[in-house]
């Protein structure tokens, strides 16, 4: 007898997130060679990076209401947050930038370059919960625990 093959080791899944990471990091490079330096702060990656939070924090509530006995919001979550929004941001650049502006003798431009992205980013994940469980509610329950909770209110 043939074991399963674990979800994370299937190719569908592991497909998913290749597109969605092939087209986040082409993102993310077009976004990169558009968007001028600041100076000598080389703002897009962290204009890519609030974007991305924006994006997970959006994705991660718009998808928590879906039908979890079907695939799609799974598949959702590995195409477009793990696969996009992962290839498409990269705080490792974001350190990177960092230790290139400290290196350069810009302090002070590193420290608050490095601090605004990611509290901002953390405002920006907040603010796509915000947004996507308001147009959640707008639209009204669509999975089958809310449906069952709504029938015991009534």
């Amino acid at each position: 007898m043939m074991a399963v093959r674990p979800e994370h080791l299937k190719w569908a899944p592991i497909g998913l997130v290749f597109i969605g990471g092939a087209f986040g990091a082409a993102t993310r490079e077009w976004l990169s060679l558009v968007i001028p330096k600041l100076g000598e702060v080389p703002i897009s990656i962290a204009i890519i990076n609030v974007i991305g939070a924006f994006l997970l924090g959006y994705l991660y509530e718009a998808v928590t209401r879906l039908d979890s006995a079907k695939p799609t919001g799974k598949n959702l979550k590995l195409l477009l947050g793990t696969g996009y929004c992962g290839g498409f941001t990269t705080y490792s650049s974001l350190a990177t930038d960092t230790g290139v502006l400290f290196r350069d003798g810009f302090p002070v431009e590193a420290i608050i370059y490095s601090l605004a992205t990611v509290i901002v980013g953390a405002c920006a994940t907040w603010l796509g919960i915000v947004i996507a469980s308001a147009v959640n509610r707008a639209r009204g329950p669509e999975t089958p625990q809310s449906t069952d909770s709504s029938r015991k209110a009534s």
